[in-house]
């Protein structure tokens, strides 16, 4: 559980970048970041809300703070076959993607991406001309599931 201040203060001056999309730096964003930043996996705003534990702030305010957040680029919405949508902090310097157990639901992160085949994809376009991001996930069945 996370209160708001017991916040670290480098992940506040961290997160200065909010001020340079245009959004403004509340408690509730700060929060929402900070936990993205402790768990290091796809959470869904259920999982935050559940997180967060001033329970002043309702769970509607957390779904308008991810879509702002995902609009600013801050978060990316990971497509996991569940309900719920789910996000992730967005990751410039480790690009990755997800394998899903379509069985329990556990996933992992996976690096497997080649710059050969956005290219391929532009070069066989005829309606686009520049890929501006992507999105690739995997579903199988975990080991552990399969025995």
């Amino acid at each position: 559980m996370l209160n708001f201040c017991q916040m670290k203060k480098e992940t506040i001056v961290k997160n200065s970048r909010l001020k340079a999309l245009g959004l403004k730096e509340t408690p509730a964003r700060l929060a929402i970041i900070s936990i993205f930043e402790a768990n290091h996996s796809p959470l869904s705003a259920e999982d935050i809300w559940k997180k967060i534990k001033n329970k002043k702030v309702n769970l509607a305010t957390i779904y308008r703070n991810i879509l702002s957040l995902e609009k600013g680029g801050v978060l990316t919405r990971i497509d996991l076959r569940k309900s719920s949508n789910y996000y992730e902090l967005k990751d410039t310097l480790h690009h990755h993607h997800h394998i899903t157990c379509s069985t329990c639901g556990t996933f992992e992160d996976i690096e497997l991406c080649d710059e050969g085949l956005s290219s391929k994809a532009l070069e066989n376009s005829l309606k686009f001309s520049k890929i501006l991001d992507h999105s690739l996930e995997f579903f199988g069945i975990c080991k552990k599931c399969k025995r």
